[in-house]
């Protein structure tokens, strides 16, 4: 019996068919120091834009989410209110987080780096920021930006 773990844990009720973080009563996450008192709590939309920040600074990602939500975030931008969790779903447990993250690269880079470095880059920071543990990060690569589609872009402008 000696060196047994006796801390109490919080507790959390049984998990929906599906669910991959644990899910307390209440979105909260209890105090890990046992001199404070209350709770923290973190809403999904804060991790999502962590998330949404961080797998927009590494190398090689040009867009976040599929065509129709990047075709609403160029309106949100017009009218300058960017989304910063466009192209992220995240599901918050009492202490874990998991991601899905749709995201488009940029050509010639190696898609399979990039989406690696995306999956790190979100984990630590929900990790580091939020304090959360990340169970999963699926990253989705649905398109890739090639340079000449920036040129017919700017065709299109200069023609009226």
């Amino acid at each position: 019996m000696a060196n047994e773990d006796v801390r109490p844990t919080a507790p959390t009720v049984a998990s929906p068919a599906g669910a991959r973080v644990d899910r307390p009563e209440s979105r909260t996450a209890a105090s890990v120091s046992g001199e404070a008192h209350g709770k923290n709590t973190i809403s999904d939309n804060v991790v999502s834009k962590v998330a949404g920040i961080a797998a927009r600074e590494v190398p090689g990602v040009f867009a976040l989410g599929g065509g129709a939500s990047r075709a609403l975030g160029a309106i949100r931008g017009a009218v300058g209110q960017d989304d910063l969790s466009q192209g992220i779903k995240v599901e918050v447990g009492e202490t874990q987080a998991a991601v899905d993250i749709t995201i488009v690269v940029e050509y010639p880079a190696p898609i399979q780096q990039v989406a690696d470095a995306v999956r790190t880059q979100v984990t630590n920071a929900i990790t580091n920021l939020v304090g959360l543990d990340v169970v999963e990060v699926n990253v989705a690569v649905n398109d890739v930006h090639l340079p000449t589609d920036d040129q017919d872009e700017q065709a299109e402008a200069r023609v009226s």
